[in-house]
């Protein structure tokens, strides 16, 4: 029996044996034709009071030869490229030590059913893994990477694959947290009484002064983007709403080279009227500035992509 036969009988056996059929394989696109019953679970939320439930997640998993999965399906779970986005279905249960590897470390998912939803290229331009490890030596002096590969992703590349860079723990936390600070801050003053307006970006005439601003054709003349909401907001005071605030863009045509001049940002401004002391603004945005710490200590401290000290402020 030459070696193609052998390799063809395996196949056939194996075929043969796949009680699993039906439960692994690659989905067909989503056409919005059918509407589904299943309920999501957040990673985040898998804890240990979950265990012995039946749900569905995109997570870490464990796939073992069980009387619900064969070893072609463990075979085409193995074949999975990495990034590809899976529809698994399995059983929550408590791991008997700590995942040291993983954001959940007290329960695991035994897979039932595994789906490929959307399959990567086999071979990408880089591999989160690697785009996540820190490239300072003060940064990895804080790092829980134990391999201690010297693999460094380069600038253009994350640029040019914006997308994987953008998967990594770090780059998650930033725009995680910077959601976090506008939503915190709308709160902290909403809470006060203060009224949140939009003021325009495409203005007739430079807001802050002529020489930072970025001019634009505006049909058959000239308009200029914003520098500074502060025209709207002193005009809102005089209208009597007393207390306002605003979140948007602001356009700086700063032509410098650190990281102090940025041609745009997004500004959280705030005007409010004073009874007898300018101390009662300063009072407001105090209380806001430790409302806003203690919304990302208490929300968001699962973000931090290294372990910072805790700073105690009275």
């Amino acid at each position: 029996m030459t070696k193609g036969e052998e390799s063809a009988n395996k196949q056939a056996g194996d075929a043969e044996d796949d009680y699993s059929e039906g439960r692994y394989g690659k989905l067909p696109m989503l056409q919005s034709a059918e509407k589904s019953t299943r309920q999501m679970t957040c990673v985040k939320d898998l804890a240990a009071p979950l265990s012995g439930q039946l749900q569905q997640y995109t997570v870490q998993c464990l796939v073992a030869v069980s009387e619900k999965v064969s070893k072609a399906m463990v075979k085409f779970c193995a074949l999975v490229n990495k990034e590809s986005i899976v529809d698994v279905h399995g059983l929550v249960q408590t791991s008997p030590q700590k995942i040291e590897g993983c954001t959940q470390q007290d329960v695991e998912l035994h897979i039932e059913e595994f789906f490929v939803v959307s399959a990567s290229e086999p071979r990408l331009p880089l591999q989160v893994e690697d785009a996540a490890r820190p490239d300072t030596e003060e940064a990895r002096s804080l790092s829980t990477d134990t391999e201690g590969l010297n693999i460094r992703v380069n600038q253009d590349t994350r640029l040019d694959n914006r997308v994987l860079d953008l998967r990594t723990p770090a780059n998650q936390a930033i725009y995680r947290l910077q959601a976090g600070v506008c939503s915190l801050f709308r709160d902290s003053l909403a809470k006060r009484g203060f009224v949140e307006i939009h003021t325009p970006k495409i203005i007739s005439a430079a807001s802050e002064g002529g020489a930072n601003v970025f001019e634009v054709s505006y049909f058959k003349g000239s308009a200029y983007l914003a520098q500074s909401p502060q025209l709207y907001k002193q005009m809102a005071i005089a209208a009597d709403f007393d207390k306002v605030f605003t979140v948007g863009a602001v356009f700086r045509a700063e032509d410098s080279n650190t990281h102090r001049h940025l041609c745009e940002f997004v500004g959280l401004d705030l005007e409010m009227a004073f009874n007898y002391h300018y101390h009662e603004v300063v009072d407001v945005i105090g209380q806001m500035f430790v409302d806003i710490f203690k919304g990302l200590r208490d929300r968001y401290s699962g973000s931090q992509h290294q372990p910072l000290p805790v700073c105690v402020y009275v």
